[in-house]
């Protein structure tokens, strides 16, 4: 069987990482994606050499994708652009808000033109109001979205140590320009989609944002635990290991005390009678249960935490996710030889699919513009 968006065609014009991550998952899918870069390329290429020589995020984000070293303010490449779009399904876009419109390319002048086009516009802060003129890198966005502030540990907020807003705008997009297939499919028309990065994290932060307002609180920061359960957080082993444990519910919490802290009578002791209870005798109620894993070793505390069915992980460094036993790889091809990365989330039950090369810069201009000559 084929991948599922053979045959479409992808243009876009993108740099960094959200309009990257959407388009590297249509190319995944089998759509031929055309990536126009500037003669410099993208400056994702420049974050850093770890990944055989190229940059870690870009070789993440641009696998199966074509370059195109264009510049859309010379009268032939925006002409060679056109050809290109008059014969393309997506258009996708994270230039500065305007930018693509004064250079000839905004998005409902080319629906306009070409009516089956699919457009994304993927900004910031959006394209009206005060903000949208903002530069809104991931982490501006995490701070200005209330997310570094439920994030860390009481003393401070604290960064998520990768690019969320970045990706949660990224991801939306994709599923945005899916439904816009659909769509097409039914009315023979494209669709004009806008994302933004403040608003895909404004989305993930609804909880927070919800527990506020009804309760006139922000969750505390309570770095590795949970804010509104107990116990539920990291406990350090004999050995210097961290176990994380997440008791859900009261059966849970019978059962972890019956069968990990061996009293099966800690659930009717006076501050561990119920998870509202425990939460207020939060010190308490950790430094009890922190006993027991302070007299275990890592491989006694899983095999006990195992025996008694509890939800735990190990807090693990990245040489531990490196070789953790869930990871898959899948391995894609660059410059500097393979690189074996974390697999696609989603498995099809057409068996694994083959990620394209990174692409060097300009790489494929010849043949491109050969092709979409005016």
């Amino acid at each position: 069987m084929g991948l599922p968006l053979e045959g479409l065609l992808v243009v876009s014009l993108e740099q960094a990482v959200a309009a990257p991550y959407c388009s590297s998952r249509l190319a995944d899918a089998g759509a031929r994606v055309i990536k126009i870069e500037r003669p410099e390329g993208d400056f994702a290429r420049g974050y850093d050499k770890a990944a055989k020589g190229s940059s870690s995020y870009f070789v993440w984000l641009n696998r199966g994708k074509q370059s195109l070293v264009a510049d859309i303010k010379q009268p032939a490449d925006a002409a060679l652009l056109h050809g290109i779009l008059s014969k393309a399904d997506v258009f996708i876009q994270n230039l500065a808000p305007g930018a693509a419109a004064r250079a000839g390319f905004g998005s409902d002048a080319l629906r306009a033109t070409y009516p089956r086009l699919i457009t994304v516009d993927i900004s910031g802060y959006g394209d009206s109001g005060d903000y949208a003129t903002m530069k809104a890198y991931d982490l501006l966005v995490q701070a200005e979205s209330g997310l570094a502030m439920v994030t860390g540990r009481p003393e401070g907020p604290g960064r998520v140590g990768v690019s969320a807003c970045d990706i949660a705008c990224g991801m939306a997009a994709h599923a945005g320009v899916l439904e816009a297939l659909i769509g097409r499919g039914i009315t023979g028309m494209g669709k004009g989609l806008k994302v933004s990065l403040f608003d895909g994290m404004a989305d993930w932060m609804n909880v927070p944002l919800l527990f506020f307002e009804g309760t006139g609180k922000a969750p505390e920061r309570v770095g590795l635990a949970h804010p509104s359960i107990c116990p539920y957080g990291a406990f350090p082993t004999k050995d210097g290991s961290q176990v994380l444990v997440a008791i859900q519910n009261e059966r849970e919490w019978a059962d972890f005390c019956a069968r990990f802290m061996d009293e099966p009578d800690l659930p009717q002791r006076e501050g561990f009678q119920s998870n509202v209870i425990r939460c207020a005798n939060r010190a308490m109620v950790d430094g009890y249960v922190g006993t027991m894993f302070a007299s275990l070793t890592r491989d006694e505390a899983a095999a006990k935490l195992r025996a008694a069915n509890a939800a735990y992980g190990f807090v693990n460094d990245l040489a531990a996710f490196s070789k953790h036993p869930a990871l898959r790889r899948v391995t894609i091809d660059t410059a500097g030889g393979p690189v074996a990365i974390a697999a696609p989330p989603v498995i099809t039950t057409d068996g694994e699919r083959h990620l394209g090369p990174v692409p060097g810069i300009g790489q494929h201009s010849e043949v491109i513009r050969s092709e979409f000559a005016p």
